[in-house]
């Protein structure tokens, strides 16, 4: 029989995620829940859609949740961690407040919260938070007993989620031609976001100078390279950049983005290049357009071989990290000394989003953190 574990005072896990159409016909009311209040008309909703639609109206993100579900529930089960485990998103279907009905319903008042982003941001942390809040307050409204809900501290470090990254790197380097194997270039991707935005994520004290996160990606990066030294005895070059970009033009967003970075190692003479994507925890949207199709396509465009790595995605190490840090923020609320588990120069992060952490541009209520009106 596995070990007993104990999660107390916490009965229950909720995976929040993006959420992702299904279908062709659920791609344009997905993109109106993800664009709601901004007054975007439906044609242009159209037009965006037309990266969903390329892959028949199917985001990979709903089913690469279902997939770490079954990987999360596997690794409890075996560990002899009793903690049932609920899936929610924040755009489609299994909707949040729906999902976290269902847990009141089944009497759970205790729950963990594991948000599909590892990084410190606005629409990475905050926002998941403030999604948190806006389903607690219907709730209520229903005359539910609310349930006290905390997350999961950011996972950017934890061995479990840069591990397998590492090694998924060392592996797209060895599918490269051998001639041009050893000179590549590591181009470690993320979504870029305002600068305004990175430069605040973080808690208060950490804005300015990037915030924490830059910080935290370039950490992460640093650690991945230096392990792909070790096990290859190679020092590539890498650099961060990034993708998605969806603003406005004349807002300032992270640059360089991933195809203008391929020109310009293209026009350096770089001989090849292997974008990691280590923003992400899966495999979804923005990954399989922007990295898969668009930068591939333009890397075919310049003859410069190209690779991209894997995902942490249902990754059997990124389970047990999850279980590490759900035993871990238990023994911290039961008041017990805990070590977390952190790699790199950063150190693990707090286990309660502070005051004033990663603002939007219109302040709103957030639960799970230390402004939360549900604590």
């Amino acid at each position: 029989m596995p070990e007993a574990r104990d999660a107390s005072p916490y009965d229950a896990l909720l995976l929040l995620s993006f959420g992702g159409p299904e279908g062709p016909d659920d791609v344009v009311p997905f993109l109106e829940n993800v664009t709601r209040g901004r007054g975007i008309p439906k044609e242009r909703l159209k037009e965006v859609g037309q990266h969903y639609f390329r892959f028949g109206g199917v985001s990979p993100i709903n089913e690469h949740n279902r997939a770490l579900l079954t990987a999360l529930r596997k690794d409890f089960a075996e560990h002899g961690l009793d903690l049932p485990v609920y899936w929610g998103n924040r755009n489609w279907a299994p909707y949040l407040t729906d999902t976290l009905r269902e847990m009141v319903n089944a009497g759970h008042r205790r729950i963990l919260t594991l948000a599909t982003s590892a990084y410190a941001s606005y629409s990475g942390c905050r926002q998941y938070r403030e999604n948190l809040a806006d389903a607690l307050a219907t709730l209520e409204a229903e005359g539910l007993e609310l349930p006290r809900i905390d997350k999961l501290r950011h996972y950017f470090n934890h061995p479990g989620f840069v591990e397998p990254m590492a090694e998924g790197l060392v592996k797209s380097l060895a599918d490269l031609p051998e001639e041009v194997r050893a000179a590549a270039h590591i181009a470690f991707t993320t979504h870029s976001v305002p600068h305004t935005t990175a430069d605040t994520s973080g808690p208060v004290e950490g804005h300015g100078d990037g915030g924490a996160y830059l910080r935290q990606h370039l950490d992460v990066a640093r650690v991945i390279a230096e392990t792909v030294r070790e096990k290859t005895g190679v020092d590539h070059p890498w650099q961060l950049v990034y993708q998605s970009r969806s603003g406005a033009p004349h807002i300032p967003w992270l640059e360089p983005d991933i195809c203008d970075h391929l020109e310009r190692l293209h026009d350096a003479g770089v001989p090849a290049v292997v974008m990691a994507p280590i923003g992400f925890v899966s495999d979804h949207m923005e990954v399989l357009y922007d990295l898969d199709t668009e930068a591939t396509a333009k890397a075919g465009e310049l003859g410069l071989p190209v690779r991209r790595s894997a995902t942490v995605g249902d990754d059997p190490r990124f389970a047990a990290a999850v279980r590490d840090l759900i035993l871990e923020r238990a023994a911290v609320e039961r008041g017990q000394q805990v070590t977390p588990c952190a790699l790199g120069s950063l150190g693990p992060s707090h286990q309660v989003c502070p005051v004033g952490c990663c603002p939007g541009r219109t302040p709103k209520p957030a639960a799970a953190g230390a402004d939360s009106p549900y604590a």
